[in-house]
């Protein structure tokens, strides 16, 4: 999957329009991070990347391209 499609995917994740969020993006800077995103990111990254993200790994991103780096 690629950046673009990991960030499309995390809009979706937060509800947010297509082309809302950039690589560079702080993700404390939209009300939409909230903790049913992060639920939901926890999920799609378990069902989607085999990966069991958990509370204390979610409060590390700081930005989108965090999430990305960490869904490879």
């Amino acid at each position: 999957m690629t950046n673009e499609e990991k960030i499309a995917m995390l809009e979706d994740v937060m509800d947010l329009d297509e082309g809302t969020l950039e690589a560079a993006s702080v993700l404390e800077e939209f009300e939409e991070w909230d903790s049913l995103s992060k639920l939901s990111l926890m999920a799609v990254a378990k069902k989607e990347f085999s990966k069991k993200l958990t509370t204390e790994e979610i409060h590390t991103f700081k930005t989108v391209q965090d999430i990305c780096d960490y869904l490879q």
